[in-house]
């Protein structure tokens, strides 16, 4: 009798602490859905094009910071839906923890762009911001998923180019980036699954 006791004691006591971890993990999950890497990378490619126009050229400063504006809001919308839909809370520690990783990069950037547009040196400004987000994403990986890391690595070396190129080529690597690289990135987390939470 007391062997069987045993072993339904310790099952249940199994079974609890499984409950408990996973409450606990889906406490702390943000959903990561592929739709959204892929409507940010279609933002990026169109700013891309339009700013390779030769009419909007000039422009392509102001072209890419709206992409980046609509690209954050239609990311940030499908991130809650996506949560929201898998029951994963977006707000409280998950959001704050994304927060904490992400907001240094990406203010760094915004400072740097400010910087670098008051002094003329607006050649500087796409291996600035590649390179900053990108690091922005390394950071977020580690309360995340590896991919993002992966995605951010990549970023980062994008960003290190841009620097060396020629100034009739930097708008290249924004494209490639921005539009390219989320853009695969959000077909592949999609297709692998990965957007059931980070």
């Amino acid at each position: 009798m007391r062997p069987s006791n045993t072993v339904t004691l310790d099952s249940h006591a199994a079974a609890t602490l499984r409950y408990i971890r996973e409450s606990m993990e889906a406490a702390g999950t943000i959903a990561l859905p592929g739709s959204a890497g892929v409507v940010m990378g279609l933002v990026g490619l169109t700013a891309a094009l339009l700013s390779a126009t030769a009419t909007l050229h000039p422009y392509w400063l102001t072209l890419w910071l709206a992409a980046a504006a609509v690209a954050a809001l239609a990311g940030g919308a499908l991130m809650a839906r996506q949560s929201y839909l898998q029951g994963f809370t977006l707000y409280g520690a998950p959001l704050r923890k994304l927060a904490l990783c992400l907001v240094p990069g990406l203010f760094a950037g915004a400072v740097l762009t400010l910087i670098e547009w008051r002094d003329g040196n607006v050649s500087a400004i796409p291996g600035t911001w590649l390179l900053l987000y990108g690091c922005a994403l390394v950071s977020a990986s580690a309360p995340t998923a590896r991919i993002v890391g992966v995605l951010g690595a990549l970023f980062v070396v994008l960003g290190l180019i841009a620097f060396w190129l020629p100034e009739s080529l930097q708008l290249l690597p924004l494209g490639v980036g921005f539009g390219g690289l989320h853009l695969i990135f959000g077909v592949w987390v999609g297709r692998k699954g990965y957007g059931h939470k980070i």
